[in-house]
């Protein structure tokens, strides 16, 4: 045995007691059926409540049907990183539906969107840089930025005047980071604003769309199409594959020098088995029905709706959010969780969100609306929620 291996797993054990007298020990739940609005854990049917699916595409008949056709077509896996010999025909026919559907250059894709996040940074900066990125930015970016060698600043949520004085005193290239839509809090991020203080501090923009690629816009382009922006003012446009579209897998568009560049020097692009084929065949088919099947998105607004006026009208403690996803805060982590065990006692899958995945003092269950709930479904948890908040 090591000589120092009894101190690590007691070090080890004592961090897993103190997650857990914190009620932030993290738990699996296995399920054996495919993602959908009704999942079933243990041999019972639960209504699924914290799924990214947004558009209810992760089981649609017609993805299935291309991730086969795809399989036949490429096989399994891509074999080898995009620059040896795992680059494909879906690869780069993605990449050119994704120029179109975006309105951009040039698109490359990621096996992740971590991944990406992480070649952003790393790409486009060195130690004479900057990075600020917004307080409530995903946890992808955050690491990015604490993993690179540029210097790190973070401004307050959303809040211009913060950014602005940050940018004040920052110095080399600048990159400005933020989510499109914030994963844990819902809302959206005040983009043209960033935009117009990017362009008059000689900054970079970076949007982490995950959230809203797919979901909002009018052609589900995301946040970047909801307020009309162009890769002028978003030079570096981000989003990902496994929420609304149903996949996996992660791009990043732009203009074409700026691609240009992670294809020569992004190390999570270049050190990474590429995205299998099969994948990217499938979201090809998934790009095309977001763009063909706009009432996916009126019936998720509609939900949406739904859920904030029966919130309100029950007085349910939820935070503003215009999205589909719907946070509710109880008060504390231990009633936070006790909501989350209740409501799977009553055939609800409504996950528990504590810190650090959270700040502190603000646990939720985060609740999420697809595409595929029906409005019985939303009532029936409203109905669920009152009794238990």
């Amino acid at each position: 045995m090591c000589p120092h291996q009894a101190d690590i797993n007691d070090a080890v054990k004592k961090h897993i007691k103190a997650l857990a007298q914190n009620n932030l020990v993290r738990t699996r739940h296995a399920h054996d059926t495919p993602q959908g609005p009704v999942i079933r854990l243990k041999g019972k049917n639960i209504v699924n409540f914290c799924s990214n699916d947004y558009l209810g595409l992760a089981n649609h008949p017609a993805l299935i049907s291309a991730m086969k056709d795809g399989v036949d077509r490429y096989g399994v896996g891509s074999g080898a990183s995009q620059l040896v010999c795992g680059y494909t025909t879906a690869h780069e026919i993605l990449e050119e539906r994704l120029c179109e559907f975006t309105g951009r250059q040039s698109a490359i894709i990621f096996s992740s969107g971590y991944l990406a996040n992480l070649a952003i940074v790393n790409t486009l900066l060195d130690r004479h840089d900057t990075i600020l990125g917004d307080k409530l930015n995903h946890a992808s970016m955050i690491d990015a930025a604490k993993l690179s060698r540029a210097r790190f600043k973070r401004y307050r949520h959303t809040d211009i005047n913060s950014l602005q004085n940050l940018l004040k005193d920052s110095t080399g290239n600048k990159l400005v980071m933020t989510d499109g839509v914030f994963s844990m809090d819902g809302n959206i991020a005040p983009l043209p604003e960033l935009a117009i203080t990017c362009a008059g501090k000689n900054a970079w923009l970076a949007v982490d769309d995950a959230h809203g690629f797919g979901v909002l816009g009018e052609h589900g382009g995301g946040t970047a199409e909801q307020f009309g922006l162009t890769a002028k003012e978003i030079p570096v446009l981000m989003a990902t594959f496994g929420k609304a579209l149903g996949t996996s897998g992660a791009f990043i568009a732009g203009d074409k020098e700026v691609v240009d560049l992670f294809v020569q020097s992004a190390r999570t692009l270049i050190y990474s088995t590429a995205l299998p084929p099969a994948l990217a065949y499938t979201t090809i088919q998934a790009l095309k029905i977001v763009c063909e099947e706009k009432w996916r998105r009126e019936h998720l607004r509609k939900l949406i709706g739904r859920f904030i006026n029966g919130a309100n009208q029950l007085n349910l403690p939820i935070i503003n959010s215009p999205t589909a996803i719907q946070p509710l805060l109880p008060g504390s982590t231990v009633k936070t969780v006790d909501a989350s065990t209740r409501l799977l006692e009553k055939g609800f899958y409504v996950t528990a969100i504590r810190p650090p995945t959270v700040p502190k003092g603000t646990s939720r269950l985060r609740i999420t609306l697809t595409a595929a709930h029906s409005e019985e479904q939303v009532d029936q948890l409203l109905d669920a929620l009152s009794l238990l908040v």
